[in-house]
């Protein structure tokens, strides 16, 4: 998977246009991607890229970067052990690219818009 743009509330993967936030894994793309309280990141929210066991996963947390990551679900990837980078979009698709070059199980939950 490749991201080829992206733009406020919008983002090109592998030459498919999606307008709702994604989640990317390897081979796929989950969209519309919905969180349990909107700008806010529960481990719920994540529940599918837990199960899939990722070396990486990648939050952009928006434009302006409304969403947030309580302290329990950073808490609770850190104790399995599951690295995690956090960054608005714009710098997310940037390092979402790069790793896919190094290693093929990373996955990026991306919001699209604020």
């Amino acid at each position: 998977m490749t991201i080829e743009s992206y733009s406020f509330g919008s983002i090109k993967i592998d030459g498919i246009i999606y307008k709702k936030d994604v989640i990317i894994f390897p081979e796929r793309v989950f969209s519309p991607w919905w969180r349990e309280s909107g700008h806010s990141l529960s481990i719920n929210d994540l529940k599918e890229v837990i199960e899939y066991k990722p070396d990486l996963i990648i939050i952009g947390t928006g434009a302006l970067g409304a969403v947030s990551i309580p302290n329990s679900t950073l808490e609770f990837l850190r104790i399995n052990e599951i690295r995690v980078k956090i960054l608005q979009t714009k710098d997310a698709v940037s390092i979402f690219n790069q790793e896919m070059e190094k290693r093929q199980n990373v996955v990026a939950c991306l919001h699209l818009t604020c």
